[in-house]
């Protein structure tokens, strides 16, 4: 963990997160790695991820799913069905600088926690509403889930075989462009509030995100006219020209992209390659290009074809899986992960931060709470009373002392 005397740059900012499953606490841990005392309201049970172990990596008392997403967090159990509970998000409210909130349409209103609702009670706050497709129009009340999303893009017809059924990314694209997304509206909103003092509503849906994330491919289509049209063989992306993308060698594979065309017919000994424009035969040739290649490139090793077509200026890399990832010389070396102790899971190795600050840097100083784990601390530092607090918890209302919860 960094040095405790350090502050992060968002310190002194405080983050209400009302949101659940990956966008929106991702979203809330970024500002949270930078600093910010990220309080998370979830049900006196515990929030859903919670149980939803992601690869059914369940973990001890916290499953990895939740957390990996809930670090620098402090968890305030309260029931938001009550009165009492209702209430004491509010008075949170008066202080906060963020609220961020991924509920279905409409139950923000219900609870009387909608922007109109939280900005009289605070007019500087920042408030953070994250949907799958946005608070209104046609697709309003769809699920906004991962895999939908990615179909629903058009991406997925950027690359593979034509015919073929297409391919989902590697990672949970959509939720997690979702939440860089939110992230950079919250700092901009922050940054406009330090020069006029007013906070306002933010809002970020997952179909804009992934849809805005393609500015150079759309536009290749919307404003150059090309169509989006699949090869015969699975050229990595529709609107680069051959060969471009994984090809099998004789123990693995290798990632190429943008040859030379003169120069890769020298160095795979392809008499065919000569004379080629790459800007043109390029894509006049794409299947016939990536058929060739890929019956050179099986025939030797994936290292072999590193030591000799990097040497070459070609553009090649390897195919990792995860193992190779995270022993990486590079990925060392840059200290991509991070490793910390945490009360109920030990020892956690898990993926850091994707910035660096000189003078503030992203720092972990907690790992993800259990249930309730801060809700006295919190309720405390609001003034609430004893008395309160007990009756509170009494009706059931809410819950503290981080009483632990099983997948």
């Amino acid at each position: 963990m960094t040095d405790p005397s350090s502050r992060g740059i968002l310190d002194g900012y405080r983050v209400i997160d009302c949101s659940i499953a990956m966008a929106g606490p991702f979203a809330a841990q970024r500002l949270g790695d930078l600093g910010a005392d990220v309080i998370k309201v979830e049900p006196t049970a515990g929030e859903w991820q919670r149980f939803a172990a992601a690869g059914g990596a369940k973990g001890n008392e916290i499953n990895v799913s939740f957390l990996s997403l809930n670090r620098n967090k402090r968890s305030l159990a309260v029931d938001l069905k009550t009165d009492g509970g209702r209430e004491v998000v509010r008075e949170l409210i008066v202080g906060a600088d963020v609220f961020l909130q991924n509920y279905r349409p409409g139950v923000a209103a219900r609870l009387g926690l909608d922007y109109e609702t939280l900005s009289a009670i605070n007019p500087s706050l920042v408030y953070v509403s994250m949907s799958g497709y946005g608070e209104d129009g046609p697709y309003r009340d769809r699920p906004g889930q991962d895999l939908l999303l990615q179909a629903m893009s058009g991406a997925m017809l950027s690359a593979g075989r034509e015919g073929e059924p297409p391919t989902p990314a590697g990672q949970y694209l959509a939720d997690a462009v979702t939440a860089s997304t939110a992230f950079e509206g919250v700092l901009a909103a922050l940054l406009h509030r330090e020069r006029t003092g007013e906070g306002q509503l933010v809002t970020v849906n997952m179909l804009d995100a992934l849809t805005t994330l393609q500015m150079q491919e759309l536009s290749v289509y919307t404003v150059g006219g090309v169509q989006q049209q699949r090869g015969k063989e699975p050229n990595a992306h529709v609107y680069i020209r051959a060969p471009y993308g994984i090809f099998a060698t004789a123990d693995g594979y290798l990632a190429l992209g943008f040859a030379d065309l003169e120069k890769l017919g020298e160095v795979l000994d392809e008499p065919s390659f000569a004379g080629m424009d790459p800007e043109v035969h390029g894509w006049t040739h794409r299947d016939e290009l990536y058929a060739t290649v890929g019956r050179h490139l099986r025939e030797k090793s994936t290292q072999h074809w590193l030591d000799t077509l990097l040497p070459a200026g070609m553009w090649v890399g390897p195919v990792y899986g995860y193992a190779d990832l995270v022993n990486d010389p590079q990925i060392i070396h840059n200290g991509t992960f991070v490793e910390y102790d945490h009360p109920t899971e030990g020892r956690i190795k898990t993926p850091g931060f994707p910035y660096k600050f000189a003078k503030t840097p992203a720092r972990i100083d907690r790992g993800a709470p259990t249930v309730g784990e801060h809700t006295s601390e919190i309720l405390a530092e609001l003034g609430v009373e004893a008395e309160r607090v007990r009756a509170l918890l009494d009706a059931g209302v809410i819950v503290q002392g981080g009483a632990p919860v099983t997948a």
